[in-house]
């Protein structure tokens, strides 16, 4: 077989694998929009916060150590514990559903029946907001997450390929991991959103606050409850991203490549942030294997976001979303 198409099929399971890590921050989206109706500015941000709260619980950090330290004139930034991986996790899960809490509670409660544009700034707020409150919390540095998954090359993957090819696939364990975390997480949303009482509230608030407020439905536990889901999508795409290029600033920018996603997949739909996901991974990926080395390289830059004008001009709602029919 030709090395160009085996090179091109490593390539693609690659693209395929790095298609759903950038599904995961998408999911997080669309969980509030198809609940809500609010695009969330601030998912990156709380994918970063999430992310920088797990690893300031496993190594037993001080939060606003810093202010503390000011403030008193200590120097006090370890309690001396470390916490194991699962138990960081339940109580970075505690804390995402606090922040669910206190957004609900200080900042949409107060815009109930207010126009999109002003749920979309006040998330902008947030996001700004909660990223200093990160960097005031748990510091500025860059920090290795490491909560027990598999990363490197798969060894199993790389002989079968070789036998078979005579060429090994290099396949990380970490992408793998992210794959089959991601089709649970994705089944269980969807299962949840279609098949509940609470997942039926959730799609009533979205079509009509006042709508769903007069026929029983509570407006703040419903909005605590897809904040925390969406928390909980931001701490599985922080685990994800921050153990494959470790906690930084520079995370939460990953959201940037999420709309993208979005934009092919349908804002409401939680299997279409899957679909678009893969289609930017591979379509990238494989963009600048075949094209990149002609026109200079570095097309992941931009590639998706031309893909994404594309859907734009002929299909705005998405492979997946709903079609808007407005009556005038």
């Amino acid at each position: 077989m030709p090395d160009q198409l085996l090179w091109a099929m490593e390539v693609t399971a690659n693209g395929l694998l790095n298609g759903v890590m950038y599904a995961l921050v998408a999911l997080g989206f669309v969980l509030i929009f198809k609940a809500s109706g609010i695009f969330n500015y601030a998912q990156g941000v709380m994918a970063l916060f999430a992310a920088m709260t797990l690893v300031g619980i496993q190594d037993g950090r001080v939060p606003f150590a810093h202010l503390i330290n000011a403030i008193f004139g200590t120097d006090i930034h370890y309690f001396g514990w470390e916490v194991p991986a699962l138990a960081a996790i339940l109580l970075t899960v505690g804390v995402m559903v606090v922040f669910a809490w206190a957004v609900q509670r200080f900042i949409f409660k107060h815009l109930v029946g207010q126009e999109p544009i002003i749920l979309f700034m006040a998330t902008i707020g947030l996001a700004y907001f909660l990223e200093g409150t990160s960097d005031l919390m748990w510091g500025s540095e860059i920090r290795n997450l490491d909560v027990g998954l598999p990363q490197g090359i798969n060894p199993v993957i790389d002989e079968a390929t070789f036998n078979l090819f005579g060429y090994g696939f290099f396949i990380d364990n970490l992408d793998i991991s992210a794959a089959i975390v991601a089709t649970l997480l994705v089944a269980g949303l969807v299962a949840y959103t279609q098949y509940t009482k609470q997942g039926r509230a959730m799609r009533a608030v979205a079509d009509d606050h006042q709508a769903a407020l007069s026929v029983g439905i509570k407006l703040n536990y419903v909005w605590v409850l897809v904040w925390s889901l969406a928390g909980l999508a931001a701490l599985v795409a922080g685990i994800m991203w921050g153990s494959k290029s470790g906690v930084q600033f520079s995370l939460s920018l990953i959201a940037l490549k999420a709309l993208p996603v979005l934009m092919l997949g349908g804002f409401t739909s939680i299997p279409g942030a899957i679909v678009g996901g893969l289609i930017i991974g591979v379509g990238e990926a494989l963009f600048e294997f075949s094209i990149g080395p002609l026109i200079g390289g570095a097309t992941e830059n931009w590639f998706a976001y031309v893909l994404a004008l594309v859907f734009l001009i002929f299909r705005p709602q998405g492979l997946f979303g709903e079609k808007i029919i407005e009556r005038v």
